[in-house]
């Protein structure tokens, strides 16, 4: 299906919630998973909020994951365009948000120039879990069922962060967005992959527009209230520059850990197992936003200790 009356992120949202509703209803139980694809302009945020803000949307379908293609070639060339003031780089976006990104023209591009794009992303996005490829060759299941917003799945994807990259080699010459919805019970898949590349080399950090990753982990048992206060104020006053957020807390009289995940002001957070009779209460806190200050949201946090 396609909708053509705009840009997908933005004057569309409404067909793409008519379209997955007459989807569930037409044809629920026929398919496992919806694949989104959108332009390579389009910023993730608005539509993986749809799966949350919309009620019909969020009780038959389960956003699954979002993944991004990224060009090796000419990934320097869109990640340097300088943008307008308060207009973010959507390749930047892209890669932030992703919980899969796929490097592809791998055989075009030296391994110095290759190196140094993979630190860039992963600067960027710690979360993400990495391919290389050539020709776009990755498994279906390398994309389907990734679990990225599940919040049984956040103790793997925090504690493997910025460890996570496979080196199969596959070949695909484009980037685009793409979104997988799937049954409830099975998965909604968002996927990113589209940044359309001219000639360009890879470059140091230098010119990222100050999106980056911030890892805060310490041991120690939260204060309830002061948490709920600092994380509240934290959202009310940085919702927009807070891409994605994961984290495992310990909280004062509280024996299960705490999960939680968010996208901009969308929060989820559950009680998961209990903590080991003798296992550390670490804390594990991941962002992924813009202009981040690592120290300051460090002291914060820790402020909320008991």
């Amino acid at each position: 299906m396609m909708l053509n009356n705009g840009c997908l992120c933005c004057t569309v949202r409404g067909d793409l919630v008519r379209m997955i509703s007459d989807l569930v209803a037409k044809k629920k139980g026929k398919f496992d998973h919806i694949v989104i694809e959108t332009t390579g302009l389009a910023n993730p945020a608005p539509i993986i909020q749809t799966f949350y803000a919309e009620e019909n949307i969020f009780n038959e379908v389960k956003l699954d994951g979002v993944v991004t293609l990224v060009d090796a070639k000419h990934a320097g060339f869109h990640l340097d365009e300088v943008k307008p003031k308060g207009v973010v780089n959507e390749a930047v976006e892209q890669i932030a948000y992703a919980d899969r990104i796929i490097i592809n023209k791998t055989d075009l591009v030296g391994e110095p120039d290759l190196a140094s794009l993979v630190q860039r992303i992963r600067k960027m996005n710690s979360l993400a879990h990495l391919k290389r490829t050539e020709y776009g060759k990755v498994n279906l299941d390398y994309v389907l069922g990734i679990g990225g917003f599940d919040l049984e799945r956040i103790e793997n994807s925090i504690n493997d962060e910025g460890a996570k990259e496979d080196h199969d080699h596959s070949h695909d010459h484009e980037h685009e967005h793409h979104d997988h919805g799937h049954e409830h019970h099975d998965h909604d898949h968002h996927h990113d992959h589209k940044h359309e590349h001219h000639d360009h080399h890879s470059h140091d950090h230098t010119h990222d527009p100050g999106v980056s990753s911030v890892s805060i982990v310490c041991e120690g048992s939260l204060d309830l209230e002061k948490a709920n206060m600092w994380l509240g104020n934290l959202l009310l006053d940085r919702s927009d520059d807070i891409y994605r957020m994961k984290g495992l807390l310990s909280v004062e009289g509280m024996n299960e850990r705490f999960v939680f995940q968010g996208v901009h002001d969308i929060f989820q957070g559950s009680p998961e197992r209990l903590w080991g009779a003798d296992e550390p209460r670490i804390n594990k806190i991941v962002f992924i936003g813009k202009n981040l200050d690592a120290k300051e949201l460090e002291k914060g946090f820790k402020a909320c200790l008991i």
